[in-house]
This record gives C-alpha cells, sequence and structure tokens, in this order.
C-alpha cells in the first residue's frame, strides 16, 4: 500500500511543478512583450539609438556571463604537493560525481543515471528499471534538483533497505573504481589530510565505496527515509531535505570543532561545488577534458577480483535501451544456442554455434582418444572456472564426452548439460572415492577453484584433484561478454547459462597444456598442495592471469554475506 500511494504523491507534484513553471514563464513573456510594445510606440523616434546601445548592452552582458562561467579556480593539473607538514584538522573536501568520478555527459542527470539504473536493476527488478528508463524522457524538462529527487524516488521507493546493501558492497565498486578520474586520483592518494565528501547522491549509494575502497574519513550525502513493512525494512524514495554542499560542510565542520577544509575539488560546471570551493583555502576545478583518463587497473587502491551483478556493462541512457531492444532477441537466441548443444553432435553444435554468434578459440597440445584401458583410469582435465559452461565448451571443442564434477548444480543446468555431471558432498573422503569411481569409467574434468571468477585472478586450487591420478592435462579456459554476466553470488544461478547465451556475441578461449610429467604428480613425489599449485602457475602464466590464496569462502564472503555452502 505504500507504493500507490507515494506514487500518486509524486504524480501530483511533478504535475504542480511543471504546470506552475509553464504559467510563470508564459506570464514573464507576456510581460516582457507589452513592456517592448510600449517602448516602440513611446520611443519610436529615437529607434536607431535605442537599439544601438541595446545591442551594445546585450554584448557587454553576454562578455560577463561568459566570463562568469569561466572557472574561477585553477584546473587540477595545475595542482603541486608542497609536502609541507600536516596538522590532524587538515582535510580535503570534493564531491564524487563530476570529480572523483569522471564526467560521464554534460547533460547532469546523463552523468549520474547508470548508477541509479545499477540499482534499480541489480537490487530491484527489471520493471523498475523500465520504468527508471523512460523517465529519460521527461527528466530533461525538470531542473536539476528535481531530476536527482524523481531518479532517487524511482530508484529505491519500495526497495529492500538489504538489497541495496548487497548493491553497495558488490556490484557498485567495480562501476565506481573503472569511472575514477586519474587526474583528481592523483590528488586523493598523494595528500594526507583527512578526507571528506559532500555529495547530493544518495549517501547509501556511495558510502560503502568512499570508505572501503578511498579511505575517505567521512562522507555527508543525501539521506534516504525508511520504514518497516512486514518485518522488513524499505526505503519510501523520499528524501529528508535537499543537501546544499556548502551548507552542510559548514555545518560539519562548525559541529565537530574544525578549521575549514585545506584543499577543495570541485567540478567546473558545479555552481554549488563553486559556492563550495570559497571556503577553501586551497581549490582547484575539475573540467570534462581533466577526467577523461580513468585510473588503470593496476592502480586501483584495492583490487577488483570479486563483483557481482548481471550488466557487464555502464548503463547508460542508449545503452540501457540498446539491452532492453535485445533483450527479447537474446532469450531466444539463448534457447536456440542451448537446444543445438543438447541435440545435435558437436561438430555440428559448434558450426551452428558460430553462426550464431558464438566465438570459440581452441588450442590444444594432446588428443587423448577413446575411453580409458581396462584397468586404467582416465584422463583427469583441470581447468580453472569462469562459468558453469567450461566443462560443456571443453567436451564440443574435444569432440568426446567428459564427466563433470561440480559442488553446486541446478536441476535446470543439470537438465541441460550436453554431458553427464556429479554433484559433490563437501566431504574430502567421500568426494575423493566418488572422482576415482568416476575416473575408471572415462575421462573426467574438474575445476579445482570450487567457483567461478570474473576478473583476471585464479583463486587457490584445491589439492584434491591431485591425489587421484597421474594423468593430468590442465586447461586453461577464458570467457568474455559485452552485456551480461554468465554468473552471479546472490541471484538464481539456475539463470546463468542462459545469461551467457543471451550475449550477442560471447567469447571462451580453450588452450589444453601438455600431459603433466610424472616427475610433477604426486607418482613421482610432489605433494598434492605442490602439484596444486603448480598447475594454478602454469593457466595463470598461459592466461595472463594472477595467481591469489583466495577461496571460495572468500568470495562468498564478500559478494553475499554467507560461505556460499548451498543446502
Amino acid at each position: 500500500m505504500v507504493f500507490p500511494e507515494l506514487l500518486v504523491i509524486l504524480a501530483e507534484w511533478v504535475l504542480y511543478r511543471l504546470l506552475a513553471n509553464s504559467c510563470y514563464r508564459a506570464a514573464r513573456k507576456l510581460r516582457g512583450y507589452g513592456f517592448q510594445l510600449k517602448n516602440f510606440l513611446n520611443l519610436s523616434k529615437s529607434q536607431s539609438q535605442h537599439n544601438t546601445s541595446h545591442l551594445l548592452n546585450n554584448q557587454q552582458q553576454q562578455q560577463q556571463n561568459q566570463d562568469s562561467l569561466n572557472p574561477l579556480f585553477p584546473s587540477i593539473t595545475k595542482y603541486e604537493n608542497r609536502g609541507c607538514s600536516v596538522s590532524p584538522d587538515d582535510t580535503l573536501v570534493c564531491d564524487i560525481d563530476g570529480v572523483l568520478l569522471r564526467q560521464l555527459s554534460s547533460k547532469h542527470f546523463h552523468a549520474f543515471f547508470p548508477y541509479f539504473m545499477l540499482v534499480a536493476f541489480e537490487g530491484g527488478s527489471i520493471i523498475r528499471a523500465i520504468i527508471l528508463l523512460f523517465s529519460c524522457s521527461f527528466l530533461w524538462a525538470l531542473p536539476p534538483e528535481t531530476k536527482l529527487k524523481v531518479l532517487t524516488f524511482i530508484t529505491f521507493s519500495g526497495l529492500k533497505v538489504k538489497d541495496m546493501d548487497n548493491v553497495s558492497r558488490s556490484v557498485l565498486p567495480k562501476f565506481f573504481l573503472e569511472s575514477l578520474s586519474l587526474q583528481v586520483y592523483n590528488v586523493w592518494a598523494r595528500t594526507a589530510y583527512s578526507k571528506v565528501v559532500f555529495t547530493s547522491l544518495p549517501q547509501v549509494m556511495v558510502e560503502r565505496f568512499l570508505r572501503e575502497h578511498l579511505n575517505a574519513d567521512d562522507v555527508i550525502g543525501t539521506k534516504l527515509q525508511e520504514i518497516e513493512v512486514m518485518g522488513r525494512k524499505v526505503y519510501t524514495g523520499l528524501t529528508s531535505g535537499s543537501l546544499v554542499k556548502h551548507r552542510a560542510a559548514k555545518d560539519y565542520f562548525d559541529n565537530n570543532n574544525k578549521k575549514k577544509p585545506v584543499l577543495g575539488i570541485g567540478s567546473s560546471s558545479s555552481v554549488q561545488d563553486h559556492t563550495l570551493l570559497s571556503i577553501c583555502k586551497e581549490a582547484y576545478v575539475c573540467n570534462e577534458e581533466d577526467s577523461m583518463n580513468t585510473l588503470p587497473r593496476e592502480r586501483y587502491p584495492k583490487p577488483l577480483i570479486f563483483h557481482d551483478g548481471r550488466l557487464a556493462f555502464l548503463p547508460t541512457p542508449s545503452a540501457t535501451l540498446a539491452m532492453f531492444t535485445w533483450l527479447p532477441i537474446g532469450f531466444f537466441l539463448a534457447v536456440f544456442r542451448i537446444l543445438i548443444g543438447v541435440l545435435l553432435p558437436y561438430h555440428v553444435a559448434n558450426f551452428l554455434a558460430a553462426i550464431s554468434g558464438v566465438r570459440i578459440t581452441f588450442k590444444t597440445h594432446n588428443l587423448y582418444n577413446g575411453p580409458p584401458e581396462k584397468g586404467k583410469s582416465g584422463v583427469l582435465y583441470v581447468c580453472n572456472h569462469r562459468t558453469l559452461l567450461d566443462p560443456v565448451f571443453l567436451t564440443t571443442s574435444l569432440g568426446k564426452p567428459l564427466i563433470a564434477v561440480t559442488y553446486s548444480l541446478s536441476k535446470f543446468s543439470e537438465l541441460i548439460a550436453p554431458l553427464k555431471t556429479v554433484s559433490l558432498k563437501r566431504d574430502r573422503k567421500k568426494d575423493g572415492e566418488a572422482m576415482q569411481r568416476l575416473l575408471s569409467k572415462g575421462d573426467l574434468v574438474v575445476c579445482p577453484e570450487g567457483t567461478t571468477c570474473r576478473e583476471p585472478y585464479l583463486l587457490r586450487f584445491s589439492p584434491l584433484f591431485a591425489e587421484l591420478s597421474e594423468d593430468i592435462v590442465p586447461v586453461a579456459v577464458d570467457a568474455r561478454v559485452s552485456m551480461f554476466y554468465g554468473t552471479t553470488a546472490s541471484g538464481l544461478k539456475c539463470l546463468d547459462p542462459i545469461f551467457f547465451l543471451m550475449n550477442p556475441r560471447p567469447v571462451y578461449f580453450l588452450e589444453v597444456l601438455k600431459k603433466l610429467p610424472k616427475e610433477m604428480t604426486c607418482a613421482g613425489g610432489k605433494s598434492s598442495f605442490e602439484v596444486a599449485n603448480f598447475i594454478q602457475g602454469e593457466l595463470a602464466r598461459v592466461l595472463g592471469f594472477e595467481c591469489t590464496n583466495l577461496t571460495r569462502k572468500d568470495k562468498y564472503l564478500v559478494l553475499a554475506g554467507n560461505e556460499g555452502i548451498v543446502t
């Protein structure tokens, strides 16, 4: 009942503002026309002199307006770190939108629209995201402050606080890091001042990222109202008043008995930022040219290893429209790709998949044909894990049936898989015995990371596989997408294959390495940990990835707040 009432209130308020503004502007125009007509009748004799002086005045006024638009503060490129002693009260202040994050568009609401869309799509639903996209059709007619309120209402009205917490923890940081302005971050990281961010964006969207990734000391943003519905906290979509940056800054420093900020960075196109910078001892502005370069991955304050969400692109209005246009086409294309993989022979399936846009790059240094000899176990293929489709693409590329073992597989994924799949129980002894039986029947593929990783990192390899066989073949796997990620930590895992195959041109890279020498196996005297670490290093070398000591448990604690155990 809360959402319809709030929607009616918003509609009445928007209609009132539109009508009021329209009538007011019309009255101003009529008044201006009447004034000009009166002047024309009374001063017709001196028309030429009046026009000349009026033209000069207009030129002077335009020049003054142009001067007022010029930056009142120097560019951020002129900042120099003088290495002066720093007091505990010395503070750097700035905004995140258009300053720490590069300016995405000259239209202000387009600049922060993608982050609202990420919250609406990943934390809300497709319906909420569609409504937010449609709002672009009238947002241009609203004042900047009103645009932000409308976007906030559509995005957060009825949204669970828990869902927003998940998005701020696992989805938004990736896109924030990819949009960090290199020039501003250099100043941010170089200074030893305490750092405070003042922003008109909802505080819940940016606070976690600023504190955990950029080590901001404090974040002051727009507060959202919450209510409790059926024991769950949800947002109403309404704000607790509009945040004016320079007023918020004055209140913050007065209430905390701190002296005025030593350094301030603002956007050259924001009047509020200029007012905020006026209270700083030293101030600089960042324009669109200054923020063109983004922070390279190797300089991220924290490595981007884990992130969640389905969208693989920054959802600007145009990109989001393209995505929703493609969605029905992509769904039927995914169904077609699944059917040809399940029903047709491997070579035919590969050919039709290539025609449908799936690009597979396959290299091999080993070819093993036929079932294992009597009394001899099959080949153990050891892959790094990118999506649930890793064993499927390996099977079709090799052109022979494999058996795949996994820790958690939905009934739907098991149904559409064109190979035999077996679930493990997370009991070392029982899982080892089960894989030993499977190896006696044929070739086996295992992903010892235990979970997928999207970024160019390899998680720690479980050493159990090394104790099962000496016929071990490492397989390097990589997958690339342009629209949807085919993995999730908090969503429905049964949809992972569909989302991956809904991409217009998904890419899979597989390289089968040489069989592990006997002296590098447990049969050659190596421990299972040494074998696992050696294979991890070899796969990282081939793929250009970085090895880590992180596990499945670490991933799910970061992304979902649990240990990733499915009951």
